[in-house]
């Protein structure tokens, strides 16, 4: 029998090491999206809290009536408050727009008078006032002037000039400030997560490398059983082959070789019913020795580990070639596994004489496989299942066989065309 390789403990442990530092990488990654979208609806609260106050600031400081009209001067003072305490790091574009979507005003003057649809949420403003905030569409046109700063957070809300007239007040602040909060959290509590995850790690790892080692061990063991079953299944067919051999079948020859003179002698006295009777007890015993000496060479056959494979493939064809069946043997090399060759064979044989009903049987062997076809009957699922229940377990006992050895077995039936059995050896 081939063995498996044991698994191996570095391995084992290594890729138990590598799995759990990509569980940290995915917790890190999954942890800084979290954090991103946390930070980015605080942010949304935040803009809408700030553009709520820096409405109220432009609203009380610098909002006159000439901004609807479009005056230089009403104009050059809100820029001035703009300009001065709204525009910074984070805040880069403010607009006020009129009911109708006009632009009113805007830091960027490009856009001041022009006029552009506004959105639902928008103008819903002007009737439940409060404050909106949102990720800023950069395709729209009224917004090509801010497409160069990226993504931008925008936030409106509903102001009124002295004169009591509604505006919608609007500003854009860089969402890049937005990932660098992300960031800056997840670096504050990165550092005591990974020092636990990895202190987590480095207690598991004597764990895995003991459960590794056990189930090296196991396996090993398991190798052993194995082993030491099959071999102490060939002795033991050996120790039953030599017994019969030098015991009742020796002893049958005996008996038949005793009772040939005595049918010889009622012969010469002219007893012609004595002799029958004799001579058919010899017949019978001289079958037995040969059926037992058949059986003999299917427990363990002798020629198997000094003739090779060949000539005992032979021996197991001529009960066929007996039978008028037309056999074919090649054989190209005897593989590392003569014994398991040798039972699949011999049961995939005894299955062609007891099932198939085939004419003609093609056995091939090569240093990797053995390959049994007839041309038979075959048969499909329910005739095998039928097959095994009533007892006729042959091949499903070899399949296990072949599975422990590490090769395996396949049995190929087609209907009304034949059946192929394959064993593929183990490397």
């Amino acid at each position: 029998m081939r063995r498996s390789a044991p698994p191996r403990v570095a391995s084992a442990v290594t890729r138990f090491m590598l799995g759990s530092l990509a569980a940290i990488a995915v917790i890190l990654v999954g942890g800084f999206f979290a954090l991103r979208d946390v930070a980015t609806q605080e942010a949304e609260r935040d803009t809408r809290e700030r553009v709520l106050l820096e409405g109220k600031l432009i609203e009380a400081a610098a909002l006159e009536n000439g901004v609807l009209t479009g005056e230089p001067d009403a104009l050059r003072r809100l820029d001035d408050i703009v300009q001065g305490q709204i525009l910074g790091e984070t805040v880069v574009r403010v607009k006020v727009w009129a009911r109708d979507g006009t632009i009113l005003y805007s830091d960027e003057p490009r856009l001041i008078g022009q006029q552009f649809e506004l959105g639902e949420e928008e103008a819903e403003l002007f009737e439940t006032g409060g404050a909106d905030a949102e990720l800023s569409d950069l395709s729209e046109p009224e917004n090509r002037y801010e497409r160069q700063e990226g993504k931008l957070l925008e936030a409106h809300t509903a102001i009124r000039t002295p004169d009591r007239t509604q505006v919608l007040f609007e500003i854009y602040q860089r969402f890049s400030s937005i990932n660098a909060s992300a960031t800056e959290i997840l670096k504050t509590l990165a550092r005591p997560v990974l020092a636990g995850l990895l202190v987590l790690l480095l207690f598991q790892a004597p764990l895995a490398w003991r459960l590794a080692r056990n189930l090296q061990r196991g396996h090993e063991e398991r190798e052993r059983l194995l082993a030491g079953a099959i071999e102490a299944s060939d002795r033991e067919r050996r120790r039953i082959a030599s017994d019969l051999h030098d015991g009742v079948v020796q002893d049958l020859a005996g008996v038949a070789f005793g009772l040939a003179p005595l049918a010889a002698d009622a012969r010469r006295r002219g007893n012609d019913e004595e002799a029958r009777v004799v001579d058919d007890a010899v017949d019978t015993l001289r079958q037995g020795v040969r059926d037992m000496r058949t059986l003999l060479v299917e427990i363990h056959p002798p020629r198997l580990e000094t003739a090779g494979l060949e000539p005992v493939l032979h021996d197991l064809l001529s009960p066929l070639r007996k039978a008028g069946i037309e056999t074919h043997l090649h054989v190209e090399e005897d593989p590392h596994a003569k014994d398991l060759v040798y039972r699949v064979a011999r049961e995939a044989l005894r299955n062609v004489v007891a099932h198939s009903g085939a004419t003609r049987v093609d056995v091939t062997v090569t240093p990797t496989t053995l390959t049994v076809a007839d041309n038979g009957r075959g048969f499909d699922a329910h005739e095998q299942a039928a097959r095994a229940a009533q007892g006729h377990v042959g091949l499903s006992l070899l399949t296990d066989l072949v599975e422990q050895s590490g090769g395996e077995l396949l049995v190929r039936p087609v209907p009304g065309e034949g059946t192929t059995v394959i064993l593929e050896l183990p490397r």
